[in-house]
């Protein structure tokens, strides 16, 4: 009866162990492989996920972390770009007036496809600079106007 204990409790201990193990892999494969830190550029890794606008954006390393700490305003457009790169955020209206936006008048800024609500808005953003473009669309002002983050639109 005491070989059957032992073997009853070292069997849960392996299942706890594999359930773990399994849990780990999964929440580390939430990121997608391709996603790069906004600081440094290199992959972003789960371990140095920080809460930004409602969702997670992920960096490198500590120092990274540290860096987007310290200057969170000049990484905005970046941060509020991999809420909506990883599926954490989507766009509801116009960033630039919160109207509602058309799928006709479309321009893609960091390989995101941004809808505006008129030419007018559309031509605005075409017009500029990338640089300029991140911080006229995906400013903090214009993410809070254009975009939403839900807890069902998680990272996949």
């Amino acid at each position: 009866m005491r070989k059957l204990r032992k073997v009853s409790r070292r069997g849960i201990f392996v299942f706890a162990a594999l359930v773990f193990t399994a849990l780990g892999t999964a929440f580390a494969a939430d990121i997608p492989e391709d996603l790069k830190c906004m600081v440094c550029g290199k992959p972003a890794l789960s371990d140095f996920a920080v809460d930004w606008n409602g969702g997670k954006v992920y960096l490198a390393c500590p120092n990274c972390k540290a860096s987007f700490a310290g200057d969170k305003k000049s990484y905005a457009p970046l941060a509020n770009i991999q809420l909506i790169a990883t599926r954490q955020a989507k766009q509801i209206t116009c960033p630039l007036t919160g109207k509602k936006a058309s799928a006709a008048n479309t321009v893609t800024i960091k390989g995101i496809k941004v809808r505006f609500c008129c030419n007018n808005c559309k031509g605005k953003a075409a017009s500029l600079k990338e640089k300029e473009q991140l911080q006229l669309v995906f400013s903090n002002e214009a993410f809070k106007k254009a975009y939403k983050v839900t807890a069902a639109d998680t990272v996949e």
